[in-house]
């Protein structure tokens, strides 16, 4: 008895596994800044530099980090022939 064929996955353009790859490094950056709220709070708001608070310093980490990553993924479909 043979086994049933399974669909096979399409491969994906280089730069589409890119913007996935980019796409799981902010979440992970993104779900550190939750799991650091959550399980860890009076760190969040301990004060650090120009009067900020760990979790303002961490949010702009976040918004500078999601700003680079759309720079290079707009760099790499830029370079893609595929369009």
């Amino acid at each position: 008895m043979t086994e049933p064929s399974r669909p096979s996955s399409p491969d994906l353009p280089p730069a589409s596994r890119l913007g996935l790859m980019l796409c799981v490094l902010y979440c992970l950056f993104y779900g550190g800044f939750i799991a650091l709220a959550v399980l860890n709070p009076k760190l969040m708001a301990m004060r650090v530099g120009f009067g900020g608070n760990v979790a303002i310093w961490y949010g702009f980490g976040l918004i500078i980090a999601a700003f680079v990553l759309a720079v290079i993924y707009l760099l790499a479909r830029r370079n893609d022939v595929d369009g």
